[in-house]
This record gives structure tokens, C-alpha cells and sequence, in this order.
């Protein structure tokens, strides 16, 4: 009898338990929302071009909504994952990254690109290896020269060249190139091969089509010299800690009415908003493993 009482007690329990985490989850009380976005650019721009969604957000969620500002893309993907952050705009690589240390974290959004003279419109954009004409003509003649990435967790601008490009030439980066730098962005990347600081440069093939449109380089500044296979754009991601009905707040502000959100696809050269999963990101998983080098 004792046994069963003791059983009730336990039981009892657990459902009052389920129901106090239903209804603080219902609730919902989360007073302000927190966005981190990796730096492709300076965190000037990024903040003035994110005005417009922050308050698109702000206006559905009733709540403020800022965006917290990071120094790499290493500190976007612990913000996201610890909880310091509700929602990141992440690389799809770093994406990868941080849904290998938290698998509840969920992709929901992401921009589609329009068409550029370096991307094709669409989902899909690409890594480039860009050099100054005057000095190399192809991929051989880089060998020994000095080459500029973004970030070692960008997708196009450190992940993928390091694997892709690595297993083309059949060496990684650091044996096929004299010196390599990381220059904590892809503008910065840009700027350094358009200034001669370095020979060549892998970056996101958008950010290549930007600086174009805005007449910092012109079609002839530089030799496209690889391309990566197509890589689908950049994932809005939801922390796990961020509880549902926010998430379907935010969902429903960012997907069902893309309209209002016009000046901030402009910016981004963005045809677009669509939801996406964790399935578009998938392959990567696979890819980022590491690859025999071939001798």
C-alpha cells in the first residue's frame, strides 16, 4: 500500500512538473530578443542594414529585438549555442559547427540571392578564388603566393576551400600557398587583394557580386580562377533555449509577408526570403569531415 501511495506521489509529480513547464513555456515571458549575425562585413554595416528587420521583429513580438555585436564567426556560433543569442543569421558552415555541439538548434530562413555577375540567382551561391590578373593566370601560378580567407569557420571564405580546393591540387592550403591570412571578414579579404597585400583571395561569391555593383572593383579587377560546387545560402537559425510560440512569432514576421521586408533584402541583394531545415545543410556534414590528401 505503501508502495502505490509513493507511486501516486511520483506521478503526481511529474504531471504538475509537465504542466508548470507548459505554461512558462505558453508564457512565454521572454522580455527582448537577441540576434548575433556573422561578420561578412564591418559591423557598422551590418548593424544599419539589420535596422529595418529589427524592427520588423519588434513590431510582431511587441518585445525589443537588437543585435548583439561579434567579433568572428566562432563567437556567433557560441552565442547561439550557449543561449546568449535567440536567433543567429550563420555561414552554412557554421551552421554545421554549431548544430554538432547543439542538434536542437533549428535553421528556419534564408535568403534567396538574386542574380550577380559572380552568383546565379536562386538558392546556391560559391566559393571564388579570385586573383589579380597581373599576377597569375591560373591555379599553378598562384603556387608559392600569398592568399587571404575570411574566417576558419566561413563556408566559402575557409571550410570549403580547405577542403575542396585542397583536394583539387591535391595539398592542403598551407603547402600549396606561401603564406596564408584570415582576415576576419570577406570585404576585408577583398580589400586586401584589391590593395596587393596578397595574390589571391577565396571569398563568397555575393560579397564578390557586391562590391562590384557598389564600383569598388569592376569585371576586369580580378581573374575568377575556381569556383566551389554550389553551396545554399546562409541559414537564420533558432537557439534551443527560444521557446515556441516566439518561434512562431518570429516565423510568421520574417516569411508571410516578405514586403515589409524589402529595404532589408535590397541591402543583402536579396530576391527574397524562404523557409528552409536542417535537410538543406545536411551535405555539409559529410564534406567537413577530413579528406585524405591525395599524393
Amino acid at each position: 500500500m505503501r508502495a502505490v501511495k509513493c507511486l501516486i506521489v511520483v506521478l503526481l509529480t511529474l504531471l504538475l512538473t509537465l504542466l508548470m513547464a507548459n505554461q512558462v513555456q505558453a508564457r512565454c515571458s521572454q522580455q527582448s530578443l537577441r540576434m548575433a549575425v556573422i561578420p561578412k562585413k564591418s559591423m557598422e554595416a551590418l548593424l544599419r542594414e539589420h535596422q529595418p528587420l529589427l524592427k520588423q521583429l519588434s513590431d510582431a513580438l511587441g518585445i525589443p529585438v537588437e543585435i548583439v555585436p561579434a567579433s568572428s564567426y566562432e563567437s556567433v556560433v557560441d552565442a547561439i549555442v550557449s543561449g546568449g543569442v535567440d536567433i543567429a543569421w550563420l555561414g552554412p558552415a557554421s551552421y554545421i559547427l554549431a548544430y554538432q555541439r547543439d542538434p536542437r538548434i533549428e535553421p528556419f530562413a534564408s535568403l534567396t540571392i538574386s542574380h550577380g555577375y559572380f552568383t546565379p540567382a536562386g538558392h546556391h551561391y560559391q566559393a571564388l578564388l579570385l586573383a589579380r590578373g597581373e599576377v597569375a593566370g591560373d591555379i599553378e601560378a598562384l603556387r608559392n603566393k600569398r592568399v587571404a580567407l575570411a574566417d576558419p569557420v566561413s563556408t566559402s571564405g575557409g571550410v570549403v576551400p580547405n577542403a575542396e580546393f585542397s583536394a583539387q591540387v591535391g595539398l592542403p592550403l598551407p603547402q600549396f600557398f606561401s603564406s596564408i591570412v584570415y582576415s576576419g571578414s570577406h570585404d576585408k579579404a577583398l580589400d586586401a587583394l584589391r590593395e596587393g597585400k596578397v595574390d589571391a583571395a577565396f571569398v563568397s561569391s555575393v560579397r564578390a557580386d557586391a562590391y562590384l555593383d557598389s564600383g569598388q572593383i569592376t569585371r576586369k579587377t580580378f581573374k575568377v580562377l575556381w569556383r566551389s560546387e554550389p553551396i545554399y545560402y546562409d541559414p537564420f537559425v533558432f537557439s534551443s533555449t527560444l521557446c515556441d510560440s516566439l518561434k512562431k512569432q518570429v516565423r510568421a514576421a520574417m516569411l508571410n509577408n516578405p514586403g515589409n521586408l524589402r529595404e532589408f533584402l535590397d541591402s543583402q541583394d536579396a530576391s527574397g526570403i524562404v523557409p528552409v531545415s536542417h535537410a538543406e545543410y545536411a551535405p555539409l556534414l559529410q564534406m567537413m569531415q577530413p579528406r585524405p590528401v591525395q599524393p
